[in-house]
């Protein structure tokens, strides 16, 4: 079997499949010079054809219908070890092509970041930083720091991730209210959620946190109107996707409330923000610089993923990361 690693940010490679890994697949499979641009494809038309398996992670290229037809006629597979596939995956699976993601990989982190940001926040960890002995105090009598104990949490999404974030919270003893067009009242239950509006959640939960699919109909859907009926206490997180929020609307409503909060990872419609963004600016957002999805030696968890899918489809199995058209439709 053919395969080649496709990225045009080859240094992911390295740190995604790990040494080993890529030692592992080489005893397995005849690799090709990876391709790293567009500008490849018509110098090595004639030995892609051969390809039976691409292998890729961020920085994925975005082929045509008619580009994978004329370069990668005998492709059956392409195993992407990262998460979101919405950039690229439509055209191999309309033509038939199997599309595996690590999204469910990469998604663990997001949600072991999100929850620690929900307990730390509920603490008022992000806002109690003491600089001098006249500010050491934990006396809080107006309960603007709730703590974790029968607090009440909005989520906003119940797919891979905010599922996962529900799964962490068990343990406390939260209330939790969930946002999701999907989410039956059946599977609600079993998640042990209440189903809630997005007005109902901005006005009554103390901390909100966005994991709702990444999709055009979903742009700006955290509007000014939903921020604005924040309690003046409240934090909103967002390790999820920044084009749902309306930004210029959230900049306004911090500065406007001292008292809120927003711990932000992604931004729109820039990452990173322009030099003169408020968002680095406004004291009260906490703005990272897209830390909360896989880092470190957490790539390597893609990579094993992905390469159990590639052992599940040459063994002709069932595999548990392949995505479908309809996925597309939901997924973040």
């Amino acid at each position: 079997m053919i395969a080649l690693f496709v990225t045009r940010r080859f240094w992911n490679v390295d740190a995604v499949y790990s040494a080993e890994m890529q030692k592992k697949l080489a005893e397995e499979l005849d690799f090709l010079a990876p391709v790293k641009s567009m500008d490849e494809l018509d110098a090595r038309k004639e030995e892609l054809q051969k390809v039976d398996y691409i292998f890729s992670t961020w920085g994925m290229l975005p082929l045509t219908k008619e580009q994978i037809t004329e370069y990668f006629p005998n492709l059956k597979s392409v195993f992407y070890a990262a998460g979101t596939v919405q950039y690229f995956a439509r055209p191999f699976l309309e033509l038939g092509i199997s599309v595996h993601s690590a999204w469910r990989a990469n998604g663990v982190p997001v949600a072991e970041v999100t929850v620690s940001q929900i307990i730390l926040a509920n603490k008022g960890f992000f806002r109690r930083r003491v600089r001098s002995r006249a500010e050491w105090t934990n006396h809080d009598p107006d309960y603007i720091y709730p703590g974790n104990y029968g607090t009440k949490i909005g989520l906003l999404g119940a797919g891979m991730i905010g599922s996962r974030v529900i799964e962490l919270l068990r343990p406390y003893n939260f209330e939790v209210l969930v946002y999701d067009p999907f989410l039956s009242d059946e599977r609600a239950d079993t998640l042990g959620v209440t189903k809630a509006s997005l007005e109902e959640i901005f006005e009554t939960c103390h901390v909100i946190s966005n994991h709702i699919a990444n999709l055009p109909e979903t742009r700006g859907i955290i509007s000014r109107d939903l921020l604005s009926r924040m309690q003046e206490n409240a934090v909103f997180i967002n390790t999820g996707r920044a084009a749902q929020v309306d930004m210029e609307a959230l900049i306004d409503e911090m500065k406007r409330h001292p008292n809120r909060l927003a711990l932000l990872d992604v931004t729109d419609p820039e990452e990173p923000p322009r030099e003169d963004s408020e968002l680095y600016t406004t004291e009260n957002i906490f703005l990272t610089p897209h830390i909360a999805g896989s880092t470190g030696y957490e790539t390597h968890r893609m990579a094993d993923f992905m390469y159990e899918e590639y052992r599940a489809v040459l063994a002709g199995e069932e595999s548990r990361h392949r995505v479908t058209l309809a996925m597309l439709e939901t997924m973040a």
